[in-house]
């Protein structure tokens, strides 16, 4: 599966199903090169190519990149207007791109400031993907765990439910249709996950890197599987109850 890599493989394993990534340190790595924030969100577009392209290769099945969260709104405006009018052209020249690879791509958030013309945009590359059946390229813009969660029990309430369970509570998560992530990355040296899919992350193992998200890539990405492989995913249970296979001996 990955040729040309010296890392081996453990017994059993399979890559995650889904991949969830905060794309964390483009401000710094344009900064470290003298160049303004927004060179570092252009760089960046080219390192969410390379992810893309390696998740479909590996075979990922969903991969959720965090691109824009609710707290964002707070930066300065000019690099705010930046990133909508990124997020609009990667729309109109990548999208194609993506269908032709049988990604289907879908947006998480609420939408609620995007400009007309955005939303409109983002309806368009939806359906147009609508039908493929690779790997599902989730980007959540304008989105925050704490946002999901409310925007779940207020659906419950306004359908008149009295006694509330997780089980109802997730299926009307803005992600439901999704298994929740096996493997959580953020980038850039930050080890916290800023309100970022916070119910679905219960049981996802973490990995945090200081490289900053430009430089992050195919190997970066093999490395954090790697590390995602070497972890005993228990789920309340002991070692002793795991099918063999399943086990990690620890150092």
């Amino acid at each position: 599966m990955f040729s040309g890599s010296s890392k081996t493989v453990p017994e059993g394993c399979e890559p995650p199903r889904h991949v969830a990534i905060i794309m964390d340190g483009n401000g710094r790595w344009a900064k470290k090169r003298f160049l303004p924030r927004v060179a570092g969100h252009k760089r960046g577009l080219d390192a969410v190519r390379e992810v893309v392209k390696a998740c479909k290769e590996m075979g990922v099945g969903y991969l959720t990149l965090f691109a824009f969260s609710t707290e964002n709104w707070r930066r300065p405006q000019e690099e705010v207007s930046f990133l909508m009018d990124l997020f609009l052209r990667a729309l109109e020249h990548e999208v194609s791109k993506l269908h032709n690879n049988n990604i289907r791509l879908k947006v998480l958030g609420s939408r609620e400031r995007f400009s007309a013309e955005l939303s409109e945009r983002i309806d368009r590359a939806e359906a147009k993907t609508a039908g493929n059946d690779g790997l599902v390229l989730t980007i959540a813009a304008d989105y925050g765990g704490r946002w999901d969660i409310v925007h779940a029990v207020n659906q419950l309430i306004a359908e008149g439910q009295a006694s509330i369970t997780e089980a109802m509570v997730t299926e009307r998560l803005g992600m439901a249709w999704a298994p929740e992530p096996d493997l959580f990355i953020r980038t850039g040296g930050e080890q916290r996950i800023s309100n970022f899919l916070l119910w679905q992350l219960a049981y996802s193992e973490l990995y945090f890197t200081d490289l900053l998200w430009p430089d992050f890539d195919q190997a970066a990405l093999r490395g954090a599987i790697h590390s995602y492989w070497q972890r005993e995913r228990r789920f309340g249970r002991t070692s002793e109850q795991l099918p063999e296979h399943l086990r990690r001996d620890k150092p």
